[in-house]
Parts: structure tokens; sequence; C-alpha cells
């Protein structure tokens, strides 16, 4: 099986900045769409409030990174690459990926200063056209018209270092564990992804010998119990573990409701105003649960983008599985 494509199938990997959508099926749909030019992003914008994933895999192994998006521009046949990074990983490995010897064009571009939303994809492609920055209606997806209104593929930093693994049979089902929090051992850890969240932590030594709960999948992610971790980790590989007795609720969730209150873009009623009611009650400690139901569910069904549609489950699990009453 010498195809790339065909090895990407086999080995079932799934993107791994978040959306776990089939690799093979974006690549795919691209190939398959007729255009004279094509082009492909590697995402390094990593948002996540705690995220230091890709700058790991950067650190450690920008070769196969590299090579990665030199194998996908020609798997789909692409006249120019770009590497799209978080300021700070900008200012560190520009140097670094300014002089390595890629064959292929690539440019290499600075996320803005606009926050969580400046790593969703359709904005990623405006700041390269240089655009107004407000995520695009899709479809048409970006497989079909894109960068430039032309079929782009993009995947993040972790995707592109284990299409690199595939094309050398060096691919074993792994990925990669950012852990932090109220934990022995934070880092980044590479592991089976088919461990359950237990095994994660167990593995790592990171599994507490006290009352906790953990935010899984990074900010937009779910809120696990100790009972509930028996499953494998689903969307982006981060896990925060909290210390149940020393949270307090309503820190905790005005922490969300800034973060995505500050990261929204501002272009629809349900993220701009709804995050910034959440917010208002949350720093008075003036929780109306009515209200703040009608919210999220406002927040999952008319949000614009993926942003909003996903930020309610944190808030959601949170109050259900810790708040419980929503009590205090």
């Amino acid at each position: 099986m010498d195809n790339l494509i065909d090895k990407i199938k086999a080995a079932g990997l799934r993107g791994r900045g978040g959306g776990g959508f089939s690799v093979y099926q974006k690549w795919k749909s691209v190939i398959d769409t007729p255009s004279d030019k094509k082009y492909v992003i590697c995402n390094g914008a990593e948002g996540e409030p705690e995220g230091f994933k890709d700058g790991y895999i950067l650190d450690n192994h920008l070769e196969d990174v590299m090579n990665g998006i030199s194998l996908a521009m020609k798997e789909i046949g692409a006249e120019k690459a770009y590497l799209y990074l978080r300021k700070d990983y900008y200012e560190k490995y520009q140097k670094a990926i300014g002089s390595y010897p890629i064959e292929a064009p690539l440019g290499l571009i600075r996320k803005p200063d606009i926050g969580y939303i400046g790593g969703e994809e359709t904005i990623i492609c405006q700041v390269i056209e240089e655009q107004n920055l407000f995520p695009r209606k899709k479809p048409p997806y970006l497989s079909e018209k894109g960068l430039f209104g032309q079929p782009t593929l993009i995947n993040n930093v972790e995707t592109f270092y284990y299409v690199s693994k595939i094309s050398k049979d060096e691919y074993a089902g792994e990925r990669f564990y950012s852990i932090s929090g109220d934990i022995d051992n934070p880092g980044v850890y590479e592991l089976k992804e088919d461990d359950t969240i237990i095994e994660v932590l167990k593995h790592t030594g990171n599994y507490p010998d006290f009352d906790f709960f953990a935010q899984v999948g990074g900010i937009s992610g779910e809120i696990f119990l100790p009972s509930e971790m028996d499953k494998p980790l689903d969307g982006a590989g981060f896990i925060n573990v909290y210390n149940s007795i020393n949270v307090d609720h309503y820190s905790f969730l005005e922490r969300l409701s800034q973060f995505f209150h500050e990261g929204n873009c501002d272009k629809c009623t349900p993220c701009s105003g709804g995050f910034y009611l959440i917010n208002e009650m949350c720093k008075k400690k003036q929780i109306d649960f009515n209200k703040l139901e009608d919210i999220l569910l406002s927040l999952k069904v008319s949000s614009f983008c993926a942003l909003g549609k996903n930020a309610y489950l944190p808030f959601e699990t949170f109050i259900n599985k810790i708040t419980k009453d929503g009590k205090h």
C-alpha cells in the first residue's frame, strides 16, 4: 500500500484539532474537487487557556510536522501551504521553520490578537486573505471553497505529525494528551488513543487521591466525574483536573464566561449577548438558573459557528454534575 491517502484510510486517523473528523474523508474531498489551485493550512492557533500540546510537538517533532505538510501538498496537488501559529509559537519557531528545507512554498502566518475565535478555520482563511475577521457560513466547506475561494485542506499540528508517521509506517494509534490542573505530573504525553480517561491519568501518575472532577476536551469540553471516566477521550486531547473541595462554583463559571465573552467575534447575538449576560451573573454571584438555561439553549441551537454551538457544554455539565440543584 504505497498511496498515502490509502494508508491514512487504513489507519483510521481522525483530526486532532477537536472535531475528530476523518482525515481520509477530508483529504479525499479536497482531492476530488476540481481546481487549478489548492492550498494546505496547518493550524497551530491552539487557543485553549492551558494549551501547550502543539508547542510540545513543534519543540520535539518539527521535522515530522513539516514532512506531513509537504506530503499533504503533494497528495492534494497544492501550490502553497501556510503554517498558522499563535503569537508565542510564531515568535519562538519562526526562525527554525523559515530555515527548514521544505520543498514547496510555505507561508508563515501569525494569529492576530482576536481571542479564541482566531482558531476557527474560516477565520484563518480570512486572516491570510486580509479580510474582515468573521466566521463564514458553511457549506460550502473549505474542501470546496476555502482560501482565496479555492479547495483548501486544513488540519492541525498534531494531525500533520501523525500523517508523517503514517507515511513511514510508524503509526500505531497514538495521540497526544495535555494534562494540567490539580495533579502531580502536568505535561504532554503520547499514549494510545483508545486509552480511557482513567487510564491516561493513571499511566501518567496523575490520578488524584482526593475528590475531583475533570474538564475533558478543552475549554468547550464536558465536565466528567470519576465514575464517568471509563471511556476514551473525544475531541481535543486536553484533561484539566480540579480538586472538588477547592473549586468556587461562581469563580469556575465566571472563568468560562469571561473567556468566551472575550474570545467570540460579536457576529451573532447568542454569543455576544449571551456570554455577556452569563458573565455578569457570575461576577455578581446572582445566577438565575432558568435564565441561564435559556441562554445556553440559544447558544446551542442559534449560534453562527461552532464556538457558540459547543460552548454550552461545560456550563450545562458543571451545573448538572457539580452544583446539582444550582446552589453553591
